[in-house]
């Protein structure tokens, strides 16, 4: 073969590959990791903490997403604003593409790191009053949007609750994040409803172990109590220091997730906080494909459930009427 043919064919061969490096190069884009942030309120050793993670994992792989293509950075708060604040900064030092915020208690701090890099959370009571976007849950207006614990109208219901299941109680403590603003809201409709029902209500505020211990403590002292636990970081943290306080001093209590009654508490009522995060997967994978946050809207909770701990009702006492049990999705035996 003669030099000048050889140079041309090599020339060809060159060309072709040349014409490739475009569909290559998309080809490494599509599939270039993207990095997932994830903070979470809850302690790293937390069985309930680790299953929302992993629904929400499950279902980032079903939609597609797996080690080749997204790379997950797991924080956990463990209910510590400092920490909470240290780990925002660094999620948003690291480029994350987005980050899911486990928690309205980390939301604050993931916000003051960062005006852009998309959030989206999951079991946040009333986002829209907390200002966690701009405009409305409809069009969001910031950087964060997702999924809704409950509205705080939904407090009435705990109350109701535990007067149907407990007839004889009159008073009751009301256990709340006082630094949160969903401490207040979820406060402020139990007051409100109390009169009707003819029940007091005796706030106690849950800023640590000790608080907890002696507000309980001291609320016990006069009959006919119950008590209800508001939703907050600080109550999963606290959560089995508060169940063995109510059965110390007899307390009939309602309380906003379930995990309290798989761990003894009487009564739950709240959302299925499992499937929101499998729902916010499904926010996270269409941001990271493309579409606006503007255009996913804040969403309220559709699944909720009761779940009866019978055992707990027997060592406390009482008989849970038949209508309530007909209700409940769970009963512990």
């Amino acid at each position: 073969m003669r030099f000048d043919q050889l140079k041309r064919r090599q020339f060809i061969t060159l060309l072709g590959g040349a014409a490739a490096w475009p569909l290559v190069a998309r080809a490494q884009q599509r599939e270039r990791i993207r990095r997932i942030g994830v903070l979470m309120s809850f302690a790293a050793d937390d069985v309930t903490g680790q299953t929302r993670i992993a629904a929400f994992l499950q279902g980032l792989h079903q939609l597609g997403w797996t080690d080749h293509n997204m790379r997950p950075e797991i924080r956990w708060g463990a209910g510590d604003p400092e920490q909470y604040r240290r780990y925002a900064t660094e999620l948003v030092a690291l480029k994350s593409d987005i980050i899911l915020a486990g928690g309205g208690s980390v939301v604050p701090s993931l916000m003051q790191a960062t005006r852009t890099v998309p959030i989206v959370f999951a079991q946040v009571a009333d986002p829209v009053g907390a200002a966690f976007h701009r405009y409305s849950s409809t069009r969001p207006g910031g950087n964060a949007t997702g999924f809704a614990a409950f509205e705080f109208g939904l407090s009435v219901k705990w109350l109701e609750l535990l007067k149907q299941i407990a007839p004889g109680v009159t008073r009751a403590a009301i256990l709340r994040d006082p630094a949160r603003t969903s401490g207040a809201g979820q406060l402020a409709p139990i007051q409100t409803a109390a009169p009707s029902l003819g029940m007091e209500v005796s706030p106690v505020n849950i800023r640590d172990a000790g608080e907890i211990e002696r507000g309980v403590t001291a609320f016990a002292r006069s009959s006919n109590g119950g008590m209800i636990v508001t939703g907050s970081a600080l109550a999963n943290v606290h959560r089995d220091l508060v169940v063995t306080l109510a059965a110390r001093h007899k307390l009939p209590a309602v309380y906003f997730e379930r995990f309290f009654v798989n761990g003894g508490g009487l009564a739950s009522y709240g959302p299925d906080y499992v499937d929101q995060y499998r729902q916010a997967a499904g926010y996270v994978d269409r941001i990271l494909k493309g579409e606006k946050l503007a255009d996913l809207p804040v969403q309220a909770p559709t699944k909720f459930e009761l779940v009866i701990n019978l055992k707990t009702a027997k060592a406390l006492g009482l008989d849970i009427p038949a209508t309530v049990l007909a209700r409940a999705d769970e009963v512990i035996e």
